[in-house]
């Protein structure tokens, strides 16, 4: 019998460097990186870690900012068949330390520039620190290794990496990915994005983060280029696809918002631009429409959830309704279920449960939760909960309404923010806008609308405005203005941190 080949992403960069040594691999800054020099980087990377005794399957922590450094370390890691586990760098020390106890690492690469967060979090002395681009006492550099391939045999099922929420509380909850889960993600993508090995993908999000993952996989599977920003702001991100014709990139939905906003917008060409994914949470209508209007009509929406499940919307779809946020994506399937866990008709709202070839293989070390997160059908195949209320109409698009734990029950009426945020969202002087529930004596809870506003609206003026618009059952209890929203790495407003300071001292 023939032996299986090598499996994985690995042979495949490394298939790229062999036959196209001098094509451009990743720009960050004024720094690029050939194919060639990313196959010898991530190689150094794997064998000095073979080489410290790191074990296949190993989990090995990396807490670093966006750079071409980073690109090397995180992929080096992998190419050494450890498991990658990447930690944002916004956590505080105590969080930091106990993710790397709850993923197991025993080695943690890390940035200068969160070097003094690393030091806080107070790791046991057993965690060996990887310094990249310092020195210091107690850290230590990696040591130099070959550039040749390490020649790890990688299996599907093999773990690529461990990702933690960034808005983990109380216990950890690590989402674990295999090779084979990651390989479907890359070349799905690239087909329902339309990239090619000419391909340019602009990186304006962490790199630590799994939504980033869009403009990085997919070109590394393909042999294309990646432009990576160290840190984002819509004037740098206007003039990069600019300068170098990038012809992918991804924005979260409040970068949308404030690159409308900004002066720079319409001082850059952005005609090279075939695709603008927007992920993280659902663009608002009006948004939407801004950015088709104003930057590009290639906008592609995705809706999903990092365990495992997407739907896509493309710019050759016409839905009916605005709020669709497509179909599933190659190789998934999805259901809406009602309450009592039975499947609903079309045109009914209920939980979203998707399943397919990218579906993460479990929670790390949870098993309780792998058990709550799924449902079987009448067949007994697995389907992930999401969490979210959704619908799919007639012609097969799927439209969220709103997440579960988010909905407002109001004197038994079920209130959606998506709803609401919609129709606040269209007035002029707001930029951006959240919904929560909060204590009230007589309904059990009322919805309260949080702004960033544009100028200096008038509070007043502006609820009546909305509640005018509102439906009786939805109309707005108050609404308050704010400069900022807590948010995660993909800018998602995080609504549970907002409802905390109104719960807490409801008595």
């Amino acid at each position: 019998m023939i032996e299986a080949p090598a499996f994985g992403m690995p042979s495949v960069w490394a298939t790229h460097a062999r036959f196209a040594p001098d094509r451009i691999a990743a720009i960050c800054g004024e720094r690029r990186m050939t194919w060639g020099e990313f196959d010898k980087g991530t190689a150094r990377v794997a064998n000095a870690l073979i080489g410290l005794g790191v074990r296949h399957d190993e989990p090995v922590a990396l807490v670093m900012t966006n750079s071409l450094d980073m690109l090397e370390v995180m992929f080096g890691i992998v190419r050494a068949g450890a498991c990658m586990v990447p930690i944002s760098g916004l956590l505080t020390g105590a969080q930091i330390a106990t993710m790397m106890a709850d993923s197991g690492a025993k080695t943690v690469f890390v940035s200068a520039s969160n070097r003094a967060l690393v030091d806080s979090a107070a790791l046991p002395a057993d965690i060996r620190r990887v310094a990249i681009g310092f020195a210091g006492e107690g850290w230590e550099t990696l040591p130099a290794a070959s550039d040749s391939d390490p020649a790890v045999r990688i299996q599907p099922d093999d773990r690529f990496n461990i990702i933690y929420s960034s808005g983990t509380t109380g216990l950890p909850k690590g989402i674990v990915q295999s090779h084979g889960a990651r390989m479907h993600f890359a070349w799905s993508n690239a087909l329902e994005l339309g990239m090619t090995r000419d391909s340019v993908t602009l990186v304006t999000t962490a790199l630590y983060s799994n939504g980033t993952m869009f403009m990085v996989l997919p070109p590394l599977l393909l042999g294309a280029t990646i432009v990576i920003m160290e840190q984002f702001s819509p004037a740098g991100a206007l003039a990069l696809i600019e300068r170098h014709r990038v012809t992918h990139a991804f924005m979260v939905p409040t970068q949308c918002i404030v690159t409308l906003d900004d002066p720079a917008l319409g001082q850059h060409d952005l005609s090279s631009l075939k695709a603008l994914l927007s992920a993280g949470s659902s663009l608002r209508p009006d948004t939407r429409e801004a950015v088709i209007e104003r930057m590009t009509p290639n906008v592609y929406e995705l809706y999903g959830f990092s365990e495992g499940f997407a739907t896509m919307r493309k710019p050759g779809d016409k839905p009916s309704r605005p709020t669709a946020v497509g179909r599933p994506v190659i190789g998934f399937d999805m259901r809406i279920i009602g309450h009592d866990d039975r499947e609903v008709p079309r045109g009914q709202p209920g939980e979203i449960v998707g399943r397919g070839l990218g579906m993460m293989a479990g929670y790390h070390n949870r098993p309780d939760l792998d058990a709550a997160i799924l449902w079987r059908d009448d067949n007994g195949t697995e389907y992930l909960r999401s969490g979210d209320i959704g619908m799919i109409d007639e012609q097969g698009f799927l439209h969220i309404v709103d997440r579960k734990k988010d909905m407002i029950l109001s004197g038994g009426f079920n209130i959606f923010p998506a709803d609401l945020e919609a129709v606040i969202g269209q007035h002029p002087e707001v930029q951006d806008v959240t919904v929560i529930g909060i204590p009230h004596p007589k309904w059990g809870e009322t919805p309260l609308a949080l702004v960033i506003p544009r100028g200096e609206p008038d509070a007043a003026a502006l609820l009546e405005w909305a509640n005018a618009r509102l439906a009786k059952t939805q109309r707005l209890a108050d609404l308050e203005f704010r400069t900022e929203f807590p948010r995660n790495a993909l800018g998602k407003v995080l609504k549970r941190e907002l409802r905390a300071a109104y719960w807490e001292t409801a008595g």
